[in-house]
């Protein structure tokens, strides 16, 4: 009898008998923080069936926004809309003035 065989056989199916099992701990406790997730209250107003406001549905007073607010820069500046240069024609038919540029070498330019 070779008791080397025997003991790397056990040892093999020990190491496999562990990885089943961590593998279903594993699986549990992932399955708990999923249900967990989806614990909580219910939003009603967030329901597929929910109706959608209207035109005349306005949000109470304490929750609009004051259109006479000040805006500081900081906050102006955050705002404000992300600009970048118009490669097209500009109206007046003036578009960027590109005759500095290099062309690829495969493009030709008139």
């Amino acid at each position: 009898m070779n008791f080397k065989r025997i003991g790397i056989g056990l040892g093999s199916l020990a190491g496999a008998a562990l990885a089943v099992v961590g593998g279903a701990l594993l699986y549990d406790v992932a399955a708990r923080k999923a249900t967990r997730r989806r614990e909580g209250h219910p939003a009603p107003d967030l329901a597929e069936d929910a109706p959608h406001p209207g035109p005349g549905d306005r949000a109470p007073e304490a929750f609009r926004p004051d259109p006479t607010a000040p805006v500081f820069g900081a906050e102006r500046e955050a705002l404000a809309p992300a600009t970048m240069p118009v490669s097209g024609p500009v109206s007046g038919g003036r578009g960027i003035d590109r005759r500095n540029e290099v062309a690829p070498a495969n493009v030709d330019r008139p």
